[in-house]
């Protein structure tokens, strides 16, 4: 049987896809990728499903309600945030018109490189004390229609990093670069820290990840009490075990 080809991007009618020129250039290491739960580079994975379900519940409430900037939280570190990130990012990537931009703003423990086994530059801190220009912070992991920033030095002082004026203008500043683009935020864990609360304002929607059998309820209605609940777009269900 021939093998079905796909269509090339000329063909692809309203496709979109970045321009990499100024990106520095790295290479995921799929494997420890893979290992660390990031499925979503392998399509013919089952879980990756259920990463494509929550990207179309997504796609239909943010075009219900606009905009286009997604914070992903959690109650506690170790609910599986970044994976979650990871994961999304990497699945509206392939989705037909859309662009993906990852952003680790857990600016005291940084794990999406580690996650994805690429090699650490520039990041946010170096933009926002050092005016690093945006474009030396971009990084395209030779996945197309994503670009991630990861990466620089971690600070003590993050709060007041991430609910400052010139974060404002840089979440700004990715949000308009592409008319399609779907901007991913890596941020820290609700309960441990003031971070989450001072990047809230700065996004249009939020997505609190829980870990299945390990996160405490308790923990969940406080974290969700001190988000914005206008901006709150569920909960996502992380480790669930199937019999």
């Amino acid at each position: 049987m021939p093998e079905l080809q796909q269509p090339s991007a000329t063909q692809k009618s309203g496709w979109v896809s970045p321009n990499y020129n100024r990106s520095r250039n790295v290479t995921i290491d799929e494997h420890q990728a893979v290992e660390n739960r990031c499925v979503a580079l392998r399509s013919e994975l089952p879980e990756v499903e259920h990463y494509r379900i929550l990207r179309t519940q997504i796609l239909q409430r943010t075009r219900e309600n606009g905009g286009s900037t997604i914070m992903i939280t959690s109650p506690r570190t170790g609910d599986g945030k970044t994976l979650t990130a990871i994961n999304l990012a990497l699945s509206f990537a392939r989705e037909f018109k859309k662009t993906a931009l990852l952003v680790d703003c857990d600016l005291r423990k940084q794990q999406i490189q580690h996650c994805l086994g690429i090699s650490g530059g520039k990041g946010l801190v170096d933009y926002l004390l050092d005016d690093c220009p945006v474009a030396d912070l971009m990084v395209w992991p030779g996945i197309e229609k994503l670009t991630l920033i990861s990466g620089g030095r971690t600070i003590g002082e993050s709060t007041e990093l991430l609910g400052s004026p010139r974060m404002q203008e840089l979440v700004a500043e990715m949000k308009s670069r592409y008319p399609d683009r779907y901007v991913f935020f890596d941020v820290p864990a609700v309960l441990d820290g003031a971070d989450a609360l001072a990047f809230a304002p700065l996004v249009d929607h939020i997505l609190l990840t829980v870990r299945a059998g390990v996160t405490a309820r308790e923990d969940i209605r406080r974290a969700a009490s001190l988000l914005p609940q206008e901006k709150l777009l569920g909960l996502v269900l992380n480790g669930e075990q199937k019999e």
